[in-house]
């Protein structure tokens, strides 16, 4: 009884302290001409996170005092299991849901450049809370992090230990620990904090101005069709004179995991924790075992841009593509769009006809700029050798994972070259992918 007493009196004077400092910040305020605005809006920010502070400390207290009880059911010698947490609801519509932005950050203290833009977008902190997750301890980059303050929530992978690999992956325990990172950040997200979905993002990201928009408006589409496992904010093959930029609205759907920014729901980490790999998590969520011939959502037009030449990978790809990519700079109001063409019934309606109706010309032609009365074409593969010519002779990543091309559907990878639409795609009797292409 004792301990459940200094429970609550512990409680109440979180509660007292709290306001106690809310009422000294503002009697202590200068005043001076135009203060009355300012400290109107810092009086609701503080609100806001009071109430915000206050649930999460009665969810704490909940759970002590539910702990406390079977602590004392034991010490009488009565055997208790306890009961799990109930799981949060989760809704079935988008109306009001909060997608938080989980940032996986190690040590580059080049996170600032993320975070401002993060920060400088986002249309609502209560809508998209900023969540870091830090791994490997580095002082400077936790440094840069702190001094945000409130605006973003810090959390710090407590497992900084080597991972045992096979002697032929020595040189990729980089991966190995990201692949951890990732999992026990996620867990956080979903299991910890029990949000609803999660936007991922790295530390090396640079998001465009509608970057919110565009998943809010999108995150109902994920809700409702079953055939799209994630969004993504990034376009493989979106180098700046291979995408419309006219077009910033138009969005595809996309047969391979494109990662750099995405939206996952909780059912999906529900599907995928028991089963996360040890290391290369990116490309084992591109294997048919995984995708299990879902899509996922992309842009024309890159919503995030990486700066990071620097990492595991060594700048792979970094030099020859991505320092290449266009980022969005013109805001489209996603929101107000009827983006229900992407799903898969009505797109594949629309989407298919227009390619396989496209005139079929020689890569010649393309390269050589002939046939310019033709404002959309189609070049036509028949093998995994011919795409990978194809696509370097045009400037496009040749490399596929589980036999998918990057930017592909149903085979089609969609963009521009001088000034034209190119549909990149098998024949229409097209029947599957073949992993023995990767």
């Amino acid at each position: 009884m004792l301990k459940k007493s200094s429970l609550v009196v512990w409680g109440a004077a979180l509660f007292v302290a709290w306001n106690g400092l809310l009422l000294l910040f503002l009697w202590s305020r200068p005043s001076s001409p135009g203060d009355g605005a300012r400290l109107t809006a810092e009086v609701i920010r503080l609100a806001q996170d009071a109430e915000t502070e206050l649930e999460r400390q009665k969810e704490l207290l909940r759970q002590i005092h539910r702990y406390s009880e079977l602590w004392g059911r034991r010490h009488r010698g009565v055997r208790v299991t306890p009961k799990p947490s109930p799981p949060p609801p989760r809704l079935t519509d988008a109306a009001g849901t909060v997608l938080p932005v989980l940032v996986l950050a190690c040590d580059r203290s080049t996170v600032r450049r993320c975070l401002d833009k993060l920060l400088r977008y986002r249309p609502s902190a209560q809508r998209f809370p900023v969540i870091v997750s830090q791994d490997c301890g580095h002082a400077e980059t936790a440094r840069v992090i702190a001094s945000y303050g409130d605006a973003v929530a810090h959390i710090r992978q407590p497992d900084l230990s080597e991972i045992p690999v096979p002697a032929e992956h020595r040189k990729f325990q980089g991966y190995y620990k990201i692949a951890r990172h990732y999992r026990w950040a996620l867990g956080q997200v979903f299991r910890t904090f029990r949000y609803r979905a999660a936007i991922v993002v790295e530390d090396d990201l640079e998001i465009a101005p509608d970057f919110f928009e565009y998943f809010q408006a999108a995150f109902p589409l994920l809700l409702a069709d079953p055939s799209l496992w994630c969004v993504s904010a990034w376009n493989d093959n979106g180098k700046e004179q291979m995408v419309d930029a006219t077009q910033a609205e138009l969005l595809y759907r996309t047969d391979f995991f494109p990662g750099l920014g995405w939206l996952l729901l909780a059912e999906l980490w529900d599907e995928l924790e028991p089963k996360w790999p040890p290391a290369f998590w990116d490309d084992w969520m591109r294997q048919p075992e995984q995708r299990r011939d879902r899509s996922c959502v992309r842009p024309e037009v890159s919503r995030t841009m990486t700066f990071g030449r620097k990492g595991v990978s060594h700048g792979q790809f970094f030099d020859q593509y991505l320092k290449f990519i266009k980022l969005n700079d013109r805001f489209v109001p996603f929101t107000q769009l009827d983006l229900s063409y992407l799903k898969k019934e009505e797109y594949e309606r629309s989407f298919l006809p227009k390619v396989y109706a496209a005139p079929e010309v020689k890569v010649e032609e393309l390269q050589g700029n002939r046939r310019r009365e033709l404002s959309a074409v189609r070049l036509q593969y028949s093998g995994r050798d011919s795409f990978k010519a194809f696509a370097k002779a045009l400037g496009l990543m040749d490399d596929l994972k589980s036999g998918v091309p990057r930017a592909g559907y149903r085979g089609i990878v969609s963009f521009v070259y001088r000034g034209r639409r190119v549909y990149l795609a098998p024949p229409s009797d097209w029947t599957g992918y073949d992993p023995s292409w990767s």
